[in-house]
């Protein structure tokens, strides 16, 4: 007999096991017609039982990161239909995820590593993942250019990012290359990565929380200089999975 957590994936009521121990950590699972949540995902149980899941935001989105970018686009009002998206770390494609559910196009992805976007949006016809690409060269690949070539003559509307274990101030300078006078740059900040090693503890947790108006000032400084305009930012409602508190940006190119 399959364990609960297999048995949620096999029933298609969760994408992984990793979610589905997350839903039954928050109490989500039950069997069907019963109020009693189901706590243990190793418990065995036939293959045919009935399972009922309550509805959990955090499954939205292929990752949370996906509310995150969601809270921005709802403090700022703004309407995606039609958008051509980067996304910049597309990573799981939480990003990505949000960005088509408010009404983009098509969304390019653009991520360092390999074989992490989630299987729901490998087979959108709406998603282009190009994978193995830094990030801070991503101004000067051949890869990136087609794929814009092939859906515009001006590069993207928005671009989206989210990365870790580098700072955005490497990246800023290629994604202000690429887009156009107008276009709108969403961003996740995460501390941690632009503070350094000297500014975290053993845990990469950020202890000094004055620190974030000096991430803040710094980002503000690299944007201009790039003739972007940073005209929002604000607190994540989510921390980062590291426990780190996150903010979120809006700039516009000049």
């Amino acid at each position: 007999m399959p364990r609960l957590d297999q048995l949620l994936v096999i029933q298609g009521l969760a994408r992984s096991r990793t979610r589905a121990q997350r839903l039954i950590r928050h109490g989500r699972v039950r069997l069907a017609d019963s109020n009693t949540p189901l706590k243990k995902p190793g418990e065995k149980l036939p293959e045919t039982t009935p399972l009922e899941v309550d509805e959990d935001p955090e499954e939205r989105y292929v990752s949370r990161a996906g509310l995150k970018l969601e809270a921005l686009i709802e403090a700022l009002s703004l309407d995606l239909t039609g958008k051509l998206v980067l996304d910049v770390g597309q990573s799981t494609g939480g990003f990505t995820d949000c960005a088509l559910h408010f009404g983009a196009r098509h969304v390019i992805g653009v991520e360092v590593g390999h074989d992490q976007l989630d299987p729901a949006l490998r087979d959108e016809l709406r998603v282009t993942c190009l994978e193995g690409l830094n990030a801070r060269a991503m101004a000067g690949e051949p890869r990136l250019h087609a794929a814009f070539d092939a859906l515009t003559a001006t590069g993207p509307d928005l671009v989206v990012m989210d990365v870790s274990f580098i700072s955005q101030t490497l990246i800023l300078p290629d994604l202000a290359a690429l887009l156009p006078a107008g276009g709108k740059l969403l961003s996740l900040v995460k501390p941690q990565f632009e503070i350094g090693p000297g500014g975290v503890n053993a845990r990469g947790l950020v202890t000094d929380t004055s620190r974030y108006t000096e991430v803040e000032a710094r980002l503000r400084r690299c944007c201009a200089a790039l003739g972007l305009d940073i005209l929002h930012w604000q607190p994540s409602p989510l921390l980062g999975g590291d426990g780190n508190r996150e903010f979120l940006l809006h700039a516009v190119k000049r």
